[in-house]
């Protein structure tokens, strides 16, 4: 078995599976070993399954991650023995801006420069464009996530826990606005945002893609890139295990 390793650091745990495994950058498995943010550019890297894999550090939730380095003698079985599933995450988020597209794990975000940012928000349906409110809102932005970035972001800026993996989630960052509350959209629906005033920069998964002017605009929606993840069969947390986790490290 051929297996990519992407690491938040040199651990020498590593050192088990370079003894195991052929690992080369032409793998059918990622192993993503860190927190969040390791899984996140595993996943913007690599097109097959991903095994996230949390470190020991104190303080490492690892979301994703149903296993740690101390399970490595664990992985590297389950591995071998090809006992796992592999199943889909969810969807990666499309931006198209300047006619390229660009595709978010986590999440697409304007944020505001210096001053506040204002934006026209518009969504489309079948062909037809509709005007989201009836003004333009401003503020520090707005944050869009699907399911697989709902619990990060999204969810400290006080939007949704999504489950949906159809769907993205418009969640707004400090507008001035009555109607702040986070917005679903379907699948088959597509945000088109127009810059009005002030300076935004357009970014996915904190990538830049452009600082945007009054005048310009993109769209974003729900793609059909899946984001693939390997479960070990025996190690398999429950959603309320997860969040029970990532609550307790920002307790300690």
């Amino acid at each position: 078995m051929k297996i990519k390793i992407i690491s938040k650091k040199n651990y020498p745990e590593l050192k088990k599976f370079y003894s195991k495994f052929n690992v080369s950058d032409d793998a059918e498995i990622c192993l993503a070993v860190g927190g969040d943010g390791t899984f996140i550019k595993a996943a913007n890297e690599f097109n097959g399954p991903i095994l996230p894999i949390r470190s020991i550090e104190k303080n490492s939730t690892g979301y994703y991650a149903d296993v740690d380095l101390n399970d490595i003698d664990f992985i590297i079985k389950s591995l071998l023995s090809k006992n796992y599933k592999v199943e889909e995450l969810g969807r990666k988020i499309e931006v198209e801006y300047d006619k390229s597209k660009y595709y978010g794990v986590n999440e697409i975000l304007l944020k505001n420069v210096q001053e506040e940012v204002y934006f026209k928000l518009y969504y489309d349906e079948k062909g037809k464009r509709n005007r989201l409110y009836e003004y333009p809102l401003s503020g520090d932005g707005f944050l869009v996530t699907s399911a697989i970035g709902s619990t990060a972001y999204n969810r400290t800026a006080g939007g949704p826990i999504i489950l949906d993996r159809g769907v993205i989630c418009l969640t707004f960052l400090s507008i001035e606005n009555p109607l702040s509350n986070s917005v679903i959209l379907r699948k088959d629906e597509k945000l088109h945002v127009e810059i009005e005033k002030g300076r935004g920069v357009l970014s996915y998964d904190g990538i830049v893609v452009s600082y945007l002017n009054p005048g310009k605009s993109f769209d974003i929606k729900i793609s059909n890139k899946k984001v693939k993840i390997l479960k070990l069969k025996g190690k398999d947390e429950e959603f309320s295990e997860k969040l029970s986790r990532i609550i307790k490290s920002k307790m300690n």
